[in-house]
């Protein structure tokens, strides 16, 4: 899944002639669903521009705030070619779901978008339909999202959070060298070559003339 998320000071859409949706200050997002999203990378996504800090503080330091934390607006419109692979010059869309399979799991986005934020605050298009989406950037700040491949480590902060741990004790124990034990398993025994048993098949290095 892969979104374009735009920080505006306002946003439209408009189909065959009408404004069906707009908004004020917030964020604009174009949502492209492939073939191998599931419901782990709708939760992914939401989480992430719900979260993702493109807005000022109250001390006007950039990059602090996210559109909960202001209590602005969202406006997301359908973006199937956010999908695109390019034959050539030729765009192939191949990647992209199926409409008919598409538009269930936007409206589920939209859902979860409308549960974790306020729903009044969460706009849309009309799916499927010719639209104009008119939008006045703001900055210009665009920023593209991706969830993750299936299989790739988990992006949850307190995930990752856990893996830098673990990793910081591994890098601890590798500066503290190799235990006393440890040297003593790695340090090789001298043999004692004055004695041998016949027994233990050793030959004696000593001899008479």
């Amino acid at each position: 899944m892969k979104a374009m998320v735009q920080r505006v000071t306002w946003a439209s859409v408009t189909v065959g002639g009408e404004q069906i949706s707009t908004i004020g200050l917030g964020i604009c997002v174009l949502l492209g669903i492939s073939l191998e999203d599931t419901q782990k990378e709708l939760e992914h996504m939401v989480w992430k521009i719900l979260n993702l800090r493109v807005f000022e503080d109250e001390g006007g330091k950039h990059w602090l705030k996210s559109v909960m934390d202001k209590q602005y607006e969202v406006l997301c419109v359908s973006q199937f070619t956010l999908q695109c692979v390019l034959k050539g010059n030729k765009p192939d869309f191949h990647l992209a779901v199926p409409a008919e399979q598409a538009e269930s799991f936007y409206q589920g986005f939209l859902e979860q978008l409308r549960k974790a934020y306020r729903p009044e605050l969460i706009k849309d298009d009309k799916f499927g339909a010719y639209m104009q989406v008119h939008i006045q950037n703001d900055g210009p700040v665009t920023i593209e999202l991706e969830s993750p491949a299936p299989g790739a480590a988990a992006s949850d902060p307190k995930q990752l959070s856990k893996l830098e741990k673990q990793q910081q004790r591994k890098e601890k124990t590798r500066a503290k060298g190799p235990s006393e034990s440890s040297k003593e398993r790695s340090t090789p025994r001298k043999e004692d070559r004055s004695a041998s048993s016949g027994a233990e098949g050793h030959v004696s290095l000593e001899w008479e003339p």
